[in-house]
């Protein structure tokens, strides 16, 4: 596995709130592949940070530096797609 690359401050705020309201998120990976899942929380370890998602095949892991987008399905969601592959720290 290669080495975590953090996102930038103001991207991870996304993910919080995306947690915070329960969006369901459309999240399109650095690796082409495409995922519908409910944003859970984030969880950060010694070395990496992850979004803890709900989908329908059960909860998923995804790295953070793997994700690509997100965009927010629901109607009332206050942002709309977010590039997260941009910038990082």
């Amino acid at each position: 596995m290669d080495d975590y690359q953090p996102l930038a401050c103001d991207l991870y705020d996304y993910l919080e709130i995306a947690c915070m309201h329960r969006y369901q998120l459309a999240i399109e990976l650095i690796d082409g592949s495409h995922l519908l899942g409910q944003a859970l929380t984030t969880q950060t370890t010694a070395k990496e940070e992850f979004l803890l998602i709900r989908t329908n095949d059960g909860e998923q892991r995804l790295r953070m530096d793997r994700l690509l987008a997100i965009t927010p399905q629901d109607a009332d969601a206050s942002f709309g797609r977010v590039l997260l592959n941009g910038n990082r720290c």
